[in-house]
């Protein structure tokens, strides 16, 4: 198992940016997918993008391509998404996840149910 925690989240202009960081730790970070998860009021979370244990495989959902940009670093045990041209509808509860052992097909990768490691979320509000 690996810990996650997600500072980094706050208020922004719409058309604004922001970064978030996730930092893992207890398990070899290197060895894990990685993944970025949204969840609005009143609707279910939501993929938003993932990235592979090496950082060779990214898949990003439609909503946020072109516009966000999911990274590791694995020397630093660290995930970091970020968030450019923010739109009002990005407004969300951010978690990170992940899981070991995952490989880089963008199928598993995008799929919530395929991981078990889940940070505490963090706010994400983007004024009009």
């Amino acid at each position: 198992q690996v810990q996650l925690v997600e500072p980094g989240g706050g208020l922004v202009q719409a058309g604004g940016s922001l970064r978030l960081s996730c930092a893992a730790s207890g398990r070899t970070f290197s060895n894990y997918a990685m993944g970025w998860f949204r969840q609005a009021p009143g609707k279910e979370r939501e993929f938003v993008a993932a990235i592979s244990w090496n950082g060779g495989s990214t898949v990003y959902a439609d909503s946020v391509k072109g516009r966000f940009t999911i990274s590791r670093d694995n020397a630093k045990n660290t995930v970091s998404l970020q968030m450019n041209s923010l739109k009002t509808e990005d407004t969300a509860v951010y978690y990170c996840a992940g899981e070991v052992n995952v490989g880089s097909p963008v199928h598993l990768l995008r799929d919530m149910a395929v991981y078990g490691d889940w940070g505490q979320g963090t706010q994400v509000t983007v004024a009009s």
